[in-house]
């Protein structure tokens, strides 16, 4: 099993920046993908970033590229997701997934992809 933890979460005005953190626990597996995807009220979970396992792959929504990075460091079992420039529309509570191994591309996007999910963490942004 893993564990993840997400963390960093808050209220912030329109511009402003924001850093969550997940940190994982437990079994991990070689080749996972971890991803970040978020929630807005009354809507579906929706993908926002993802990165392979050894950081060198990357993957972003259209509504986030350019303003949010994701990362990961391996030794402390830990990705992060940076968030510049945030929107009103940027507000949800986030989640971070894992997979347990490789996935394809184009599955990456997909929720269902994922085996393990934090408990979610609120990020507010102010007009």
């Amino acid at each position: 099993q893993v564990q993840l933890v997400e963390s960093g979460g808050g209220l912030v005005q329109a511009g402003g920046s924001l850093s969550l953190s997940c940190a994982a626990s437990g079994r991990t597996f070689s080749n996972s993908l971890m991803g970040w995807f978020r929630q807005a009220p009354g809507k579906e979970r929706v993908f926002v970033a993802a990165i392979g396992w050894s950081g060198s792959t990357t993957y972003y929504a259209g509504s986030v590229k350019g303003r949010f990075t994701i990362s990961r460091d391996n030794a402390k079992n830990t990705v992060y997701l940076q968030m510049n420039s945030l929107k009103p529309e940027d507000t949800a509570v986030y989640y971070c997934a894992s997979t347990s191994g490789f996935i394809g591309s184009n599955a990456v996007s997909s929720s269902r992809s994922y085996d393990y999910w934090g408990q979610g963490t609120q990020v507010t942004v102010s007009s």
